[in-house]
């Protein structure tokens, strides 16, 4: 025979002084503390990965340099730019791509400013599309 069959079957008690606790907030109570503050993030930002910046060869830069030439003497073409964005937190960093319509090709900021004003760096550029260029440049 147990020793719980005296209170086995009565009733759950209610407090009538406190509030029924959320399921929720009944959980929390029972979830581990951050012991060390900041330590889930850190580690969360370690396994982030990133890719390195794989530097064009001269022929690349000649191409990407030749495309740009071109989209300069044209008014406000439409363009698809691939390239380098820097992690700001750690080496290495992921290539974007971007595409829309160039207002302006700034060679002495060495840098191409797109219409929504967006910036991209000329030596990060890796690859640029354009309708335009058709068999000219594959």
């Amino acid at each position: 025979m147990s020793s719980y069959n005296d209170i086995i079957n009565l009733p759950h008690h209610v407090s009538v002084k406190r509030p029924k606790m959320s399921m929720i907030d009944r959980a929390a109570q029972f979830s581990p503390f951050a012991a060390l503050n900041g330590h889930g993030s850190a580690v969360e930002e370690t396994a982030r990965l990133t890719e390195k910046f794989a530097e064009p060869d001269e022929y690349e830069k000649s191409v990407i340099n030749e495309k740009l030439r071109f989209l300069s003497s044209l008014c406000n073409p439409a363009a698809e730019f691939v390239y380098f964005e820097p992690d700001k937190k750690k080496d290495g960093g992921k290539y974007i791509t971007a595409s829309g319509t160039i207002k302006k090709i700034d060679s002495l900021e060495r840098c191409v400013i797109m219409a929504d004003g967006s910036r991209i760096p000329a030596e990060r550029i890796s690859d640029i599309r354009c309708e335009l260029f058709g068999e000219m440049f594959l």
